[in-house]
């Protein structure tokens, strides 16, 4: 697939670049190798080949969810400066 110069100056104004004509015609050759290159990959018997969605083997790394006893509500508010009828009390912010 070969680019034009138009197209080359198309793709200049989306990224906002400025370009002489020379440059234009310049990327467009550039590009256009870089697309023939490209293009070769289709040559590529890719039927038996399985997409990857990762390179590495992924595995879950969370633990186990079980059943564990936690803190009594005694020791976790133990843990407070200031207790009030079971709950933490703090100054008042505004």
């Amino acid at each position: 697939m070969a680019l034009t110069a138009k197209e080359v100056e198309d793709l200049a104004l989306k990224a906002r670049l400025k370009i002489t004509d020379a440059e234009k015609e310049f990327f467009a050759e550039q590009l256009s190798s870089i697309l023939k290159y490209v293009d070769k990959l289709d040559e590529l018997d890719t039927s038996e080949v399985e997409p990857l969605i990762y390179i590495l083997p992924v595995s879950n790394r969370f633990r186990a969810d079980e059943i564990r006893s936690s803190a009594s509500r005694d020791e976790i508010l133990a843990n407070g400066p200031l207790v009030e009828d079971f709950h933490f009390k703090v100054p008042k912010i505004i």
